[in-house]
């Protein structure tokens, strides 16, 4: 059984401004070969610029800041003098000992989890539209639905640092530094929004 082809707004000739919204014909331009918009004067792409190569660049550069900010030690406890790193992990395990499961299982989805999920769910949507898989428009779309939805908590381990130094300063138990892994978590979780956004989503449904 043949499958329906699936229509574009660029097989039928149409082109939407991504800063209005508006939806334009090409012969409604008044030069079709500048392709600006002329209710916003943005300019507009039937398809991103290269959106594949810079979604690659950007993914791939945040897998690697991923690594060292799980090997390096994301914060350093000083109490009495005596400073004591820990890791991402370390923290997790920490509260697992203490019977914090909850809140363990939650810094370990957050923080470990759903950023190395965010690369790889972008990394199989780019290889599965440049490899051509055998994946429906609608099961890339979903996909990248859950890549942007999941990555709104890809920092609260960050948040949770910025708390556990908050109370400590409050009441002068010790210290708490960020460490080194802190900055490169950061910057994966910058990276990623960013290649996120990269991504052109109308790429999901050409042939």
């Amino acid at each position: 059984m043949q499958t329906k082809k699936q229509l574009s707004a660029k097989s039928a000739g149409l082109i939407q401004c991504v800063d209005c919204r508006k939806l334009l014909r090409y012969p409604e331009m008044e030069s079709p070969a500048k392709l600006i918009c002329p209710r916003c004067g943005a300019a507009l792409h039937p398809r991103r610029p290269d959106s594949i190569a810079k979604t690659w660049a950007l993914a791939i550069t945040a897998l690697i800041c991923l690594i060292p900010a799980n090997l390096f030690p994301i914060m350093t406890l000083t109490y009495k003098g005596e400073p004591e790193t820990s890791t991402i992990m370390d923290g997790v395990i920490l509260l697992v000992k203490i019977q914090a499961i909850p809140i363990a299982v939650i810094i370990f989805i957050a923080s470990i989890a759903i950023p190395f999920l965010k690369v790889a769910g972008l990394m199989t949507l780019l290889l599965s539209i440049q490899l051509k898989w055998n994946l429906s428009p609608r099961q890339r779309t979903l996909l990248y639905r859950v890549i942007e939805a999941i990555g709104r908590w890809s920092m609260l381990d960050v948040f949770t640092i910025s708390i556990l130094v908050a109370l400590v300063e409050l009441g002068s138990l010790a210290e708490i530094t960020g460490g080194v892994a802190a900055t490169f978590f950061c910057l994966a979780v910058v990276l990623t929004i960013f290649a996120a956004g990269a991504f052109d989503s109308r790429l999901i449904w050409d042939e």
